[in-house]
């Protein structure tokens, strides 16, 4: 690797990896990508670069790794303060970036994953949720464009590539974001305007064909 390269170790379907894409993106920063078959088998250079988890994404800076998305994101923030700054500038702004970053990782993957993993009352629970945690990010995101305010920011990056699985969700769930979230389907669309945004988010069928197969693989189908 040379000395001014940055490398992620990634997996296309990933919305954790999708995360760092965008940012980078923002920042107009090259970088190569290195795809793990985190089904067939990772490779060396995962395992040793993110030994306690062995999880994707890892950003590789001159050989030295950062692991965790969001920790991620925020690393490329600090070293690449511009263009574009994706963390507010004051520490209370910071923080509460921080805390519904925290909250966004802890609650969206998990309750999708119960949409397309269950059937019947399970599945309708699951459902319930999921609408439920949306409806809190908008009140988090209450009359600006953005949950940084007028500015695509931190909590954007980690929000959005979560969306990249919602297609899936709602056939599996049988419902629509936009119609059950109506300020969560505009902001969607406004963010998916962004050059950083769509030129990273895979297409939603290719993920709900990639779900497909992680159903077949938990033997749901």
């Amino acid at each position: 690797m040379s000395k001014d390269e940055l490398r992620l170790l990634d997996f296309w379907a990933s919305p954790f990896c999708m995360r760092v894409k965008i940012a980078l993106s923002e920042k107009g920063v090259a970088y190569e990508s290195q795809q793990e078959d985190l089904f067939g088998g990772k490779s060396d250079v995962l395992l040793k670069s993110n030994p306690i988890y062995e999880k994707v994404p890892v950003l590789l800076d001159n050989g030295k790794p950062i692991v965790e998305s969001n920790n991620i994101v925020y690393y490329i923030d600090d070293k690449y303060p511009s263009p574009n700054p994706l963390l507010p500038s004051c520490a209370y702004g910071r923080s509460r970036a921080r805390f519904w970053a925290d909250f966004i990782d802890k609650k969206i993957f998990e309750a999708g994953m119960g949409i397309w993993k269950n059937k019947g009352e399970e599945l309708e629970i699951a459902k319930k949720d999921f609408i439920e945690i949306l409806k809190k990010l908008e009140g988090a995101m209450g009359d600006k464009d953005y949950f940084g305010g007028d500015n695509f920011g931190y909590v954007d990056v980690i929000a959005i590539a979560m969306t990249s699985w919602f297609h899936a969700y709602e056939v599996f769930g049988d419902f629509k974001v936009e119609q059950e979230c109506p300020k969560f389907g505009c902001w969607m669309k406004r963010c998916l305007k962004r050059e950083s945004v769509s030129s990273v988010l895979p297409d939603p069928e290719k993920i709900y064909q990639c779900v497909i197969m992680l159903r077949k693989m938990h033997g749901i189908e």
